[in-house]
């Protein structure tokens, strides 16, 4: 099955970026600050939404406590910057915020109830109306970050692409796992790392959410044992 919806997705994050890029040089400093710190608020409101959503929040703090000893262990945030520098070079970029763009806006747009749900959705009933507000909401953040972070932001449509479509055309398959506590509580645990992102905008302090990533994987195994 052709994901539709991830590919319309992949188009909007491309649309938008062009446009923040294009608008980015004829922001003056002190716009593109508000512009980050605006974002960084926004950011915090939509992962203290998510998060609010999780039903057994026990199961969601021993995923993010192992997760974090686990990405730490295997160094993620080496990893996933390597990756993104080795990137960079590829397509011969001189941007200084590359990876941070390309980092941060992959793990907004793919956590999230809606790229899980929009894309099993799609998947099984051929229905991308949810996959597609998520693409309208992408697009317009993507206008957004592009224009703070640069060129990085454009690349983030490959992650968001291959996350989504691989839901849609495996959704019989991923269909008997995701429950609506399952998605409760992947949709928290995401949230919390959403904020995450929000205060890494804000430069409250740095957290390294690249190695809290494995905490995903531990809730949706420990909510199949706990849940």
């Amino acid at each position: 099955m052709l994901p539709i919806g991830s590919i319309v997705n992949a188009c909007a994050i491309i649309g938008g970026s062009l446009i923040g890029c294009f608008l980015q040089s004829r922001f003056p400093e002190r716009i593109r600050t508000i512009v980050f710190q605006g974002l960084g608020l926004c950011v915090l409101l939509i992962g203290i939404q998510m998060a609010l959503k999780v039903e057994n929040i026990l199961i969601v703090i021993f995923a993010v406590l192992l997760g974090g000893i686990t990405g730490e262990w295997l160094r993620l945030d080496t990893l996933l910057d390597r990756l993104g520098n080795r990137f960079k070079k590829l397509v011969r970029s001189k941007n200084a915020t590359f990876t941070d763009g390309l980092v941060t806006t992959s793990l907004l747009f793919c956590i999230g109830a809606m790229a899980i749900v929009g894309s099993l959705e799609e998947g099984i009933h051929g229905d991308a109306t949810i996959i597609y507000t998520k693409s309208i909401l992408d697009g317009f953040a993507a206008i957004a970050f592009a224009a703070t972070y640069g060129t990085g932001v454009i690349f983030s449509f490959i992650p968001v692409f291959l996350y989504q479509g691989s839901i849609t055309v495996g959704a019989s398959f991923f269909q008997q796992y995701f429950s609506d506590l399952m998605i409760a509580q992947i949709t928290g645990c995401g949230g919390l790392l959403i904020v995450g992102i929000g205060i890494n905008l804000l430069e409250l302090t740095e957290i390294r959410l690249a190695n809290l990533l494995p905490s995903l994987v531990y809730v949706v195994v420990l909510t199949c044992f706990f849940g």
